[in-house]
């Protein structure tokens, strides 16, 4: 039986069609702010690594934040990370950013836009044919209203995929600081903007990516409804076609 979503959570058509050419290289997502006759292309899609998600409960929102970190130096315990309800099988996935570039001028000088145009989470190659909210485990779908895109915030830009269940130690770094200045942190620089933290005791890992003041999250589902991956968008997700 082939599966049916919940109307409450499924995408709209302009998210449906921007999930679907976000990661298609050559891709049109839009065009450049203040000149429509300039496009923005999906430019290609890079394997940035993998993630060990040995508890199958995942966390997407940003790493830290301006009030965990004033928390965390008084000794106070930080807010806890929003946890999707769906849960995934326990094992490696691909994390792939796709980038899309919308050259642009500024003050005579001219700029590629090479930007981040959505970061996935590869639970399967099954085809995706639907797309729908994913809701944290707080949240519920009686409470959205008609639009509703329910997000993680993120004051940093950064955003990050991370195994719930050694969320504490994996997140430890990004919570370092001095006199109330942050330090340096002890994470593995994968690219521009992009961290790893690996837990060995569990196995575990937590993979930053840029975010725009942070993310929605979207649940591509198999004709099964299975998710087979799990996408955010932020920044450029607002251009129009």
């Amino acid at each position: 039986m082939e599966w049916v979503g919940d109307a409450r959570l499924a995408a709209g058509p302009e998210a449906t069609w921007y999930l679907d050419a976000a990661f298609t290289h050559g891709a049109h997502l839009g065009a450049v702010y203040d000149d429509p006759t300039t496009p923005i292309v999906v430019t290609g899609v890079e394997e940035l690594t993998t993630i060990r998600v040995p508890s199958g409960r995942l966390v997407v929102d940003a790493p830290w934040d301006d009030d965990d970190v004033w928390r965390y130096g008084k000794g106070l315990p930080t807010r806890p990370p929003r946890e999707l309800a769906v849960s995934i099988p326990p094992g490696v996935y691909r994390v792939e950013i796709a980038w899309a570039a919308g050259p642009y001028e500024f003050f005579g000088e001219r700029f590629d836009g090479v930007e981040c145009a959505a970061t996935r989470l590869c639970i399967s190659d099954d085809p995706v044919v639907g797309w729908e909210i994913g809701l944290g485990v707080n949240e519920d779908a009686d409470q959205l209203q008609p639009g509703d895109e329910p997000r993680f915030f993120s004051d940093a830009n950064v955003g990050c995929f991370a195994d719930a269940g050694a969320w504490t130690t994996l997140s430890a770094p990004f919570r370092t600081f001095a006199d109330g200045i942050p330090v340096p942190r002890d994470t593995e620089r994968l690219a521009d903007g992009c961290e790893r933290v690996r837990d060995e005791a569990q196995q575990a890992d937590l993979v930053t990516f840029v975010a725009e003041s942070g993310g929605v999250v979207w649940l591509g589902r198999t004709a099964a409804g299975d998710v087979a991956a799990i996408v955010v968008t932020s920044g450029m997700a607002g251009a129009k076609a």
